[in-house]
């Protein structure tokens, strides 16, 4: 990157930030990926599930080197920004969230995605505070980083299900 270039962080929030909207397509793999790139989309975003099923596995059982090497792979696969459905950010707790979107953003990402879905059928959801907490945790790391990194908080809880981006701007 250029000292004139943008980062792939910044360029993905301006996509969000401009009037209108845009369509962020769901690479599976580096061909589908080239693909969508060729069709003129402006951004991807990685699948979990469909990242999952072409390495053979159920959704939620990659793991989380597997998962950043992915990652990575549709990083350098083409030239746009890339967001990554990072599911529950590798764990847990809020300092995993935090050490997930630290990871997550030496691969080169622009941005990702955390949900607040646990993957456990008697329990599936955080505890509300726990949500809270996790993606408090999730935005100071993402604000630590030195470039732009959008964070997407995606929630099922709440009488106010949808999705926020957070993130904080970078000269």
């Amino acid at each position: 990157m250029t000292d004139t270039a943008m980062s792939p962080g910044a360029e993905l929030r301006l996509l969000h930030e401009r009037e209108g909207c845009f369509v962020i397509p769901n690479p599976w793999d580096v061909g589908s990926a080239r693909i969508l790139a060729a069709m003129g989309f402006e951004a991807l975003a990685t699948t979990s599930a469909g990242m999952a099923f072409a390495m053979g596995f159920q959704e939620g059982t990659v793991s989380p080197d597997e998962t950043l090497d992915h990652c990575r792979t549709i990083v350098e696969a083409t030239p746009l920004p890339v967001s990554a459905d990072l599911e529950r950010g590798f764990g847990d707790s809020p300092q995993s969230v935090a050490e997930c979107i630290l990871a997550a953003a030496e691969t080169g990402l622009a941005g990702c995605s955390i949900e607040d879905h646990t993957g456990r059928e008697d329990d599936p959801i955080f505890e509300f505070d726990l949500a809270l907490d996790r993606i408090a945790a999730a935005v100071e790391a993402s604000r630590s980083l030195p470039r732009d990194f959008v964070l997407t908080a995606r929630c099922l809880c709440g009488p106010g299900h949808g999705t926020k981006s957070f993130g904080a701007k970078r000269g």
